[in-house]
This record gives structure tokens, C-alpha cells and sequence, in this order.
């Protein structure tokens, strides 16, 4: 982001304990970086699905995710997608995980990303096409919310060149508090200090009305009326995609 504040200096401020990797998502973003030995970690926050086997160098423009970042952490650099203070090819591999919706100029992030990376650019990140889910029911704004932030899948293979779009599934336990993160959990939005680690829930009004709305639906039944089918999955597709260069 190229703001004045960046936004996690503002929301930030419990992220670390509200937000921890997932190790299935893990998985697959580690496995898309390949043979990479040194890896560019953009948008990088408090340090979350950096793989530990690769020399890792992070990017991160928010002061207050920085110091929520572990003393074993890799390096990292306050700074900006836009504007990467690295020579071309300086990496084997960039990651970004939920983070270009931040960004202020997002194809110049993305051009960023391919010139200072000289193999696969993977990018975890969200398709603004795909329905909210039943959030989405309660939260209309967020739909609009994705429209004007999320970029659209397809802006990525015309800054990037040709990439694999994967689907990301939520597992029913994700141990990562995004905004999917609680599908089979419902309740769990009701914690106001769940939502402080999720950035939507800042920039959407009639959060404490539609949460309201949900803490009468789960007490009345209703909820599981509409929605019960869902605890019968282990997992959904939430929307969730991993975006890799080939």
C-alpha cells in the first residue's frame, strides 16, 4: 500500500493472535513456490505461511505488523508492493498471500513482483466472481465490498503472463481467522476480537446490526434451518485462490 497510515497500523493491532497459518493452506502455497531457495515475501504482515526450509526476505509497509512479527522471523523490510527496493531477478520466488486487495496500484505491485523474481510468483488471494457464502446473506456490503477491492482473476495473468489459477478449499477447522475462515463456526463471529482481525469487518457498515441479526438466528434455530447442511462438509470453496505463474 502507498499510504500515508497503512491500514494494519490501524486494524492490525491484535492480528497476531487472531490470525495463525493454516498448515493445509500451507501446504499448497509452499509447494507452488517449487525449488525456490530464496523467496520474497510482499505484503508479508506478522509473518504468516513464510516457509521455514527457504531464505526468506519479507516486505511490509505497516510499522504495527512488523512488531507483531516473531524475533525467529525472517528479515524484513518496511516498504511498499508498488515500489520493491530490489534489483531485477534479486529472488528465486515471490509470495504474497492476502494482500493485493491492500494494495494501492495493483498492477504495478504485480509488475513489481515479476521483475525482482526471476521464477514462480505465487500469489493466495480471493475471487471477487464468488457469493460471499452465507455471510455474504448477512453482510450484503460485502459483495460490494470484494467489487471495488479484490481485483479480478483475470488481472493477473496480464501483468503476470500465463498462471495456473488453483482453488484454495477451507477446511471446517481453518485455523486462520480470514473472513471465510468461520464458515462452520458461526458463532464464532459473534467475538468482536474474531472480527478485529479480519480487515472487511472494518470497512463495511451494519457489522453490530448484522450481527445482531445472527445472534438471534443461531438462538431461534433459523441459522441451522437455512444453513445446517453445511456442517455435514469438511471442507468448502469459499473463493479462495492460489494464483501461480508458470
Amino acid at each position: 500500500m502507498s499510504e500515508t497510515q497503512p491500514t494494519y497500523d490501524r486494524i492490525g493491532v491484535t492480528y497476531s493472535t487472531q490470525r495463525r497459518p493454516d498448515p493445509r493452506i500451507a501446504a499448497q502455497i509452499h509447494a507452488a513456490l517449487s525449488n525456490a531457495r530464496t523467496v520474497l515475501n510482499v505484503g508479508a504482515g506478522t509473518g504468516n505461511y513464510e516457509p521455514s526450509d527457504r531464505q526468506v526476505t519479507a516486505l511490509e509497509p505497516s510499522a504495527e505488523m512488523i512488531a507483531q512479527r516473531p524475533a525467529s522471523s525472517a528479515p524484513v523490510v518496511q516498504g511498499h508492493a508498488e515500489d520493491l527496493p530490489f534489483a531485477d531477478n534479486s529472488f528465486d520466488a515471490a509470495m504474497a498471500v492476502l494482500t493485493v486487495h491492500h494494495w494501492s496500484d495493483q498492477p504495478t505491485g504485480l509488475a513489481e513482483m515479476r521483475r525482482v523474481a526471476k521464477g514462480p510468483v505465487v500469489i493466495f488471494t480471493f475471487d471477487p466472481d464468488c457469493h460471499e457464502g452465507w455471510l455474504g446473506d448477512y453482510l450484503p456490503e460485502l459483495a460490494a465490498l470484494d467489487a471495488q477491492i479484490m481485483p479480478p482473476l483475470s488481472l493477473y495473468g496480464e501483468v503476470l503472463g500465463p498462471v495456473d489459477i488453483i482453488t484454495v478449499p477451507v477446511p471446517a477447522d481453518c485455523t486462520d481467522g480470514f473472513l471465510a475462515a468461520y464458515w462452520r463456526r458461526p458463532e464464532a463471529y459473534l467475538d468482536p476480537r474474531v472480527r478485529s482481525g479480519i480487515s472487511s469487518f472494518w470497512k463495511v457498515p451494519n457489522v453490530d446490526t448484522a450481527m445482531a441479526q445472527l445472534a438471534l438466528d443461531l438462538e431461534t434455530g433459523e441459522w441451522h434451518r437455512r444453513y445446517g447442511h453445511l456442517l455435514d462438509l469438511d471442507e468448502i470453496d469459499a473463493g479462495y485462490r492460489l494464483v501461480v505463474t508458470k
